[in-house]
């Protein structure tokens, strides 16, 4: 294999091609900043976190394919990952993974303890993780701990500490994440099925969407609660009541629970994110 092909499994692996995950994470993260400083947050705290934010998807990726090696390639959206096709081997991947690893943590030790603290906790859940789907029907929700766990982080670099507004923002993205990984998670159900993987779509059965459509309520109320903690105003009214129509949209498309439409409503998560994160930051602006 030529060195280009290398590179670009690699980059494959780390899901470089295919950025949703980052988004996703990323906006809930700048949403904590933007709470945590009242406004723009230091520059240096806010380049380091989304650096941060890059390299631990690229990390969560790259451990969730070396768990799931021997299973991936009995699943259809799966079955041509780079550890599956054998274009990145075992050691390759754990290499990379401790580099990664390694990178995130040595940008954290520009920050205060407790942010060091916090990051220790984050990389051990990132490692569990992906073998959660071997022990409980829920991964998911340990999943929203995993991708919420960069907003104490956030605070905790802004401020020195981890206030209750962080939490109501905390709880926010884990209803969210639990949502909107359900309808990922609906796209592989009968795969998961076949080959022993549990999920919440799997759990929730024939109530999937009824239980997704409670997370997504419960998400609303903890994000009102959070701009209510901050004293937010209009304007970030004007992005829950988007976070709403958002919501509508991908109940709409999960009603069949067609796969198409289901990844379809699972990508529209990144809009709804973008435009709460730009009503935040604008409420701050005006």
């Amino acid at each position: 294999m030529s060195l280009q092909d290398k590179l670009r499994a690699y980059t494959r692996l780390m899901r470089i091609d295919r950025p949703i995950g980052t988004l996703l994470l990323l906006w809930p993260c700048l949403m904590a900043l933007v709470l945590a400083a009242q406004g723009l947050p230091d520059i240096k705290v806010l380049l380091i976190f989304i650096v941060g934010v890059v390299i631990m998807r690229a990390n969560g990726c790259i451990i969730n394919d070396f768990a799931d090696r021997k299973l991936d390639a009995h699943v259809e959206r799966t079955s041509m990952r780079p550890l599956v096709s054998g274009e990145v081997s075992v050691k390759e991947a754990l290499t990379l993974f401790t580099l990664l690893g390694l990178a995130a943590f040595s940008l954290v030790l520009w920050l205060n303890p407790l942010v060091v603290q916090l990051s220790v906790v984050g990389i051990i859940l990132t490692v569990m993780y992906p073998f959660m789907k071997r022990v409980t029907n829920m991964p998911q929700m340990f999943l929203g701990i995993v991708w919420s766990w960069s907003i104490p982080m956030a605070y905790a670099a802004q401020l020195g500490e981890v206030p209750v507004e962080a939490w109501w923002l905390f709880m926010a993205n884990w209803c969210w994440t639990v949502a909107y990984d359900t309808m990922y998670a609906i796209v592989d159900r009968d795969d998961d099925l076949k080959v022993g993987i549990k999920s919440t779509a799997i759990l929730f059965g024939r109530f999937d969407r009824q239980i997704i459509g409670l997370f997504q309520l419960a998400a609303l109320g903890c994000f009102v609660m959070a701009g209510l903690a901050a004293d937010r105003g209009v304007i970030y009214g004007l992005g829950i009541i988007s976070f709403i129509g958002f919501a509508v949209y991908q109940q709409r498309l999960i009603f069949d629970r067609e796969r198409a439409p289901c990844f379809k409503a699972f990508l529209n998560n990144n809009w709804a994110g973008m435009v709460l994160f730009i009503a935040l930051a604008l409420d701050y602006m005006i």
